[in-house]
């Protein structure tokens, strides 16, 4: 058997592979329980403007660490209860003023 090359061709160098660059190890998330995660709480409209806004303004809290959700969950609070006093303004039924009814005698 003849292991040389056919005339005119040149024999084929074979060099060895060179090594793989380092492999970049992929950092591992770090928990980090004050760290933004969405909840992922669906909500659904009411219909009433002034309440709906205040349902889109707790999509915020998604975006914010935990320290942040109470200036969030306090500006939802006070926007709901600016709602329900307004429903007190409304004409309409009158409000109740705490006191029964003077008994007829």
């Amino acid at each position: 058997m003849n292991d040389s090359p056919p005339e005119g061709e040149l024999p084929e160098v074979v060099t060895p592979a060179e090594p793989a660059p380092p492999a970049q190890a992929e950092a591992e998330p770090v928990y980090d329980p004050a760290a933004p995660a969405p909840l992922n709480v669906p909500r659904v409209p009411t219909g009433d403007a002034d309440v709906d806004a205040g349902l889109e303004r707790l999509a915020d809290a998604d975006d914010l660490a935990t320290d942040g959700h109470l200036e969030v969950y306090e500006d939802v609070h006070r926007g709901l209860r600016d709602a329900l006093t307004a429903l007190d303004v409304r004409p309409g039924v009158p409000a109740p003023s705490g006191r029964p009814p003077a008994a007829a005698q």
